[in-house]
Order: structure tokens, then sequence, then C-alpha cells
């Protein structure tokens, strides 16, 4: 079974200057819910259909499948998602044997930058770069599907 294992950072300092390439995401979710989610994405010109199950170990982990769609499926697909679109600048820093993921969040998420690491077991060590911040790993409002019908905008400062 395919396990995503990551955590997630807020981020709180300079990681574009570091960034090999970004990337922009939009996404929507067919179906969202009891920690279950179907997600189409939209990756430059690249579709992609994943399937999440619940999270586990705090939200360390989780089962994800992903299969890559044509642009032209993924569009369609966007058309049966509900209501609430998240729309991001994904950037690639490589720090040491990681690669981070660096999201910058646009629409009713402007403002939000999340980082985050995949790993390859639970206890994996990571060098962790200067621009991490607070550590919000299984905190569900940072989770793409709660952004969406929970947006950035509306939480308060």
């Amino acid at each position: 079974m395919p396990l995503e294992i990551e955590r997630k950072f807020l981020v709180a300092g300079d990681y574009k200057s570091l960034a090999t390439s970004h990337s922009r995401i939009i996404q929507g979710y067919i179906c969202s819910g009891k920690g279950r989610t179907v997600r189409v994405r939209l990756r430059n010109e690249q579709g992609f259909l994943t399937i999440k199950g619940p999270s586990r170990n705090n939200g360390l982990s989780r089962y994800e499948f992903e299969k890559e769609i044509t642009k032209d499926e993924a569009l369609s697909l966007m058309m049966l998602c509900e209501p609430g679109i998240v729309d991001k600048t994904r950037w690639l820093v490589p720090v040491g044997n990681h690669v981070f993921e660096v999201d910058e969040f646009h629409g009713d998420n402007d403002g939000l930058v999340v980082a985050e690491v995949e790993l390859k077991s639970e206890i994996e060590s990571f060098e962790c770069p200067s621009f991490l911040g607070d550590e919000v790993t299984g905190d569900r409002k940072y989770y793409n599907s709660s952004l969406r019908v929970y947006p950035y905008k509306d939480w308060e400062k």
C-alpha cells in the first residue's frame, strides 16, 4: 500500500532564493469527508487524480494513490468538485538529502505559506532549513481540503 509520510511546517523566512523550481497548482475535491479525499489537480499543464485515506499517527502518515491524467480530463473532473478551489504556487527547495515543497497560497488563502517534507519512515531525520517556523503536522486546519471550506482569510489573526 503506498504510504505518504510527511511533516508540515509554517514558513518563517526566505525560501524563494533557495528554490530550484516552482509551479502553479489549482486543485479541487470531488469528495472530502471522514479523513478521506478524492482530489483533482492541475499542475501547470499536467493533471492528477489523487485518493488519500485518513491520517494516522497524529497526521504523520496516510494512504495515498495518485494517477496522472490529461489536462482535459482534469478540467472535466473539476466540474464535479465540491465548492472551493485551492490555488497555490509550489516552490521546490532542496535541503540536505530532502526536497521541501513550499506552498504559497493565493486567493482566499493568500498570506499562508507552508512547507512539507516527505520522509521514507516516520522516524527519519532531516536537516531543518532556516525558513521553517512552527510545526503543524496533523493540524487539520492546514490540510488543503480544509483550506477550501475554511480559508486562511477567515481565521482570527
